[in-house]
């Protein structure tokens, strides 16, 4: 509990200048030491925190490893089985009990031709504007040259503008749209990992394998925000 007497309570009229200075003083002297104690404390609480966390990422790591070991010999195996080998984007495995999905996740990639695919049908596009119904079929289309926060268009987008030129009946679309396409060099970014508790009923829990996902240690909140905090 905060026991300080409000300044605006106090009579200063009733101390010396000299008095007033040496409090004065003590009050710059904490807040000298407690900001001092705040480095201090900031200076042990990064690298324990840091060792925590390599050593938590070096068992997830390691726990991805194995697991993904582990379905290796399942995969080859099942290929043994059925004779051909699978090499889909991702394989699920389920059994009473739980479910494991591994697989990789891909990152739409552009080679340096898409520029001039774009140009070409924007090119054409953009002279199609002549009544509302064509400003509409614009409109669509530009959306779906619409580039992401990284500048790379949507891979799924170039489909739709593939299905566009069977209705859009033109050389110079339909070859814009083909030098999209060709363009297109998606990349392989992370292998991932998802794994699910099956309960009787049927219900699914997520197995949280993330820091971002997984919850603190039981019993334990985070209260600080919770808290009223004064200047």
């Amino acid at each position: 509990m905060n026991t300080t007497t409000p300044l605006e309570t106090i009579d200063l009229t009733k101390f010396s200048a000299k008095q007033l200075k040496e409090a004065l003083n003590k009050v710059d002297a904490k807040k000298d030491n407690d900001r001092q104690a705040y480095k201090e404390l900031v200076e042990q609480a990064v690298p324990k925190a840091i060792f925590t966390l390599c050593t938590a990422s070096e068992m997830i790591s390691n726990a991805k490893t194995q697991a993904f070991q582990l379905f290796e010999d399942v995969l080859k195996l099942k290929a043994d089985a059925f004779g051909i080998k699978e090499k889909q984007q991702s394989h699920t495995f389920s059994c009473e009990g739980g479910e494991i999905t591994i697989g990789y996740r891909v990152t739409d990639g552009w080679d340096d031709t898409v520029s001039a695919g774009i140009a070409k049908v924007e090119k054409y596009i953009s002279s199609l504007i002549t009544n509302e119904s064509t400003a509409a079929l614009v409109d669509i289309v530009f959306n779906l040259l619409k580039k992401d926060a990284k500048g790379n268009l949507k891979g799924s987008r170039v489909l739709e503008l593939q299905k566009l030129t069977k209705k859009i009946d033109d050389v110079e679309f339909t070859d814009g749209v083909n030098i999209i396409s060709e363009s297109y060099k998606p990349i392989r970014s992370v292998w991932y990992i998802e794994a699910s508790l099956i309960a009787e009923d049927g219900t699914r829990t997520p197995i949280p394998l993330s820091a971002s996902s997984v919850d603190f240690s039981k019993g334990y909140k985070f209260e600080f925000y919770n808290e009223s905090v004064k200047p």
